[in-house]
């Protein structure tokens, strides 16, 4: 089968049927605020055996050489230090994250989750160890022992999940939802949370960046160190422009060993404060969004009942 846009089989497409947003019901954020904004910190487990998911220099003569310990290392200065100054500019502002955490973090970075838990982050699924969910033998197993990690360390099973480099097989998103997941953040295509077909279970799409995120601005388009001040600022502005009549969500997503080194993280903290100094705001994580949403659509199909 070929669906008219010449793509084979469309499943993908399928699970999220196409919708403008200019058409759709008018949903209302708490206190009548414009844009909803939530971080994700995330924080993941590389492991020096392996290719690094990221390098910060060539390997030498053009061939990678293991262990990798400079790009691995590059790495792990964001967990000893760069995480703790999320932990200080998030803290200081009165602010709470959505920690996209690989299940192994809760044992190899434990006192970086704790600090997580013991600021009331929400922790979301993302994945065991770091690395694309295509390359994963056993989906299944890997989405459950995240789940169960998660679960020991905070007590809670958590409702949100974000693949590996946002990666999905054709099954991934029917195994999240069959395992209790009910968020995911990999389908970057809304400012408004959308529902996702399933097979069985409810599965909602959360708004996530490609554009606001340090991996993009840092690591793949090797923008100046205050990008993600002026790319932030100028999203803001546009969502809290068009959220006068339909609200929007902001996530701004973040890593230790980009934004959380000395030259970034001041830039980070500039967008927070400019933030904050707007009016009709609501600060969120990513479940909160969700239980807004859920309630949101639950009170537009009364409503709708109703008529």
């Amino acid at each position: 089968m070929t669906d008219r846009a010449g793509e084979v089989g469309g499943s993908v497409r399928d699970r999220i049927p196409y919708q403008p947003i200019t058409r759709r019901p008018a949903l209302k954020l708490p206190g009548g605020a414009r844009v909803a904004v939530y971080t994700i910190v995330n924080v993941e487990t590389w492991r020096p055996t392996l290719p690094m998911p990221r390098t910060v220099l060539p390997p030498p003569m053009g061939q990678p050489l293991l262990p990798d310990v400079p790009n691995w290392s590059w790495h792990e200065y964001g967990m000893r230090v760069g995480f703790w100054r999320f932990i200080e500019a998030l803290g200081s502002r009165g602010l709470k994250a959505t920690f996209a955490v690989n299940g192994s973090s809760c044992r190899v970075y434990e006192e970086a989750c704790a600090a997580a838990r013991e600021a009331g982050w929400e922790f979301m699924g993302h994945g065991y160890v770091q690395g694309p969910m295509h390359k994963v033998e056993d989906q299944r197993a890997a989405i459950a022992d995240t789940i169960a990690a998660i679960r020991d360390f905070t007590g809670r099973a958590p409702r949100g999940w974000e693949s590996p480099g946002l990666t999905e097989t054709d099954e991934t998103i029917d195994l999240l939802a069959e395992a209790g997941i009910e968020y995911v953040a990999d389908w970057v295509l809304d400012d408004q949370p959308v529902p996702v077909n399933v097979r069985s279970g409810r599965m909602v799409a959360m708004p996530y960046p490609v554009e606001v995120n340090d991996v993009v601005i840092s690591a793949v388009q090797l923008q100046g160190s205050d990008e993600i001040l002026r790319r932030g600022r100028d999203t803001f502005d546009r969502l809290y422009q068009e959220g006068a009549t339909t609200p929007r969500i902001m996530p701004i997503s973040i890593h230790p060993y980009l934004t959380g080194v000395p030259h970034r993280i001041r830039y980070l903290e500039e967008l927070y404060d400019y933030i904050l100094g707007h009016e009709g705001v609501a600060w969120m994580t990513g479940e909160e969004i969700l239980d807004w949403y859920l309630a949101e659509t639950d009170r537009l199909g009364q409503d709708q009942a109703a008529r």
